[in-house]
């Protein structure tokens, strides 16, 4: 009787090792929107809205933290008056921004709701164009927020997302707001 005890405990011992070694987390894809700060570029450009897409990878630590990968594209023009000698000119800019972000994601499942918070550090990239080429530069980048994602059934659900997006382009200090919708797959 001892031994079939013993058998049992070393088994349930190395089946719960086993489990734990599946990975556990998610992928997110999903319409980004950018709310962004150029103005302090000295471009005329005011607060431009960008549209793009966001992609993250989360891997679980435990089961309510993770640590979180996350890039996203955002594109988008804008259209000013430049005064000139010869009258105002219509000038056109041109412009794409990606961001690289890591960092921890703190998440608590309630029924179907899965609400979170996450901090991220990394670069972002920006690259202008348009009616007169427009310079390139890369930044440090910071992004503080959080969202909820709403579980359609077992490995999908569906997430809405919101984040602060600090960036320092051509040393000036740029504060972006990052809205993202999209699906999630889990595993």
């Amino acid at each position: 009787m001892l031994r079939a005890a013993c058998v049992c405990v070393v088994l349930f011992f190395f089946a719960g090792l086993a489990n734990a070694q599946v990975p556990s987390g998610n992928i997110f894809f999903g319409y980004s929107f950018e709310r962004t700060n150029w103005s302090g570029l000295d471009s005329g450009l005011g607060r431009p809205n960008l549209h793009g897409w966001e992609a993250s990878v989360e891997g679980k630590l435990l089961p309510w933290v993770g640590i979180v990968g996350d890039v996203s594209g955002h594109y988008g023009s804008q259209s000013f008056l430049e005064p000139t000698p010869q009258g105002p000119t219509e000038i056109n800019v041109t412009g794409h921004e990606q961001e690289y972000l890591i960092g921890p994601r703190v998440s608590v499942p309630v029924g179907k709701f899965t609400p979170f918070a996450e901090g991220m550090i990394g670069i972002a990239h920006i690259h202008t164009g348009g009616t007169l080429p427009g310079p390139t530069n890369t930044s440090f980048a910071g992004a503080l927020g959080g969202g909820i994602d709403y579980r359609i059934f077992k490995p999908l659900a569906a997430r809405l997302q919101g984040d602060y997006l600090h960036t320092s382009f051509f040393s000036s200090t740029q504060h972006n707001l990052r809205l993202s919708i999209g699906l999630v797959l889990r595993f």
